[in-house]
């Protein structure tokens, strides 16, 4: 048997990276106007009762306000808003600058042409290391079929391919 390595933050993260994952904005009606920021860990939890899980950095400026309100939006990014995904993972800037949106069932803002969104309202809160991990509770949800999702991948911006294209060239 061999002794368990370090593992590095740096290691995790290239390791890691070869699993695709989603990107969403994560937004929320506050005191001082609509809120949000990007965030790629966001999974669901539970079917019954209907619960979903992401989970912000510690360093985030944004998720205190936004929990704050007891309630928030889970933004499903499609291929065509990887520039959204840029802007809400900037601190300091108008993050709604030009941004289209519209208002959800709870009062969250729904970005325009969203692949899904999920509303939800603050049910939990853990320690996760340099994270937080966050349980919503769903009470709101719709999607889009004709759009593909937005991914990140090894560090970078990726889209899906359809198999049965990838397939049909290879004939």
């Amino acid at each position: 048997m061999t002794a368990p390595q370090t593992v590095t933050p740096q290691q995790l993260r290239s390791v890691l990276g070869h699993f695709a994952t989603g990107l969403t904005i994560i937004t929320a009606t506050t005191p001082s106007g609509p809120a949000g920021f990007t965030c790629q860990s966001f999974a669901s939890l539970s079917l019954e009762p209907a619960l979903v899980t992401f989970s912000p950095a510690r360093t985030s400026a944004t998720w205190p306000l936004l929990r704050a309100t007891g309630r928030f939006t889970i933004n499903i990014l499609p291929a065509e808003h990887q520039h959204l995904s840029a802007q809400f993972a900037r601190s300091g800037a108008d993050k709604f600058a030009g941004v289209d949106y519209s208002l959800s069932p709870l009062g969250n803002p729904v970005l325009d042409q969203a692949l899904a969104w999920v509303d939800c309202e603050f049910h939990q809160e853990y320690d996760g290391g340099d994270h937080t991990i966050v349980v919503g509770s769903v009470r709101s949800l719709e999607a889009r079929a004709e759009a593909e999702p937005l991914l990140f991948y090894k560090g970078a911006y990726a889209k899906v391919a359809r198999l049965e294209a990838l397939v049909g060239s290879a004939a």
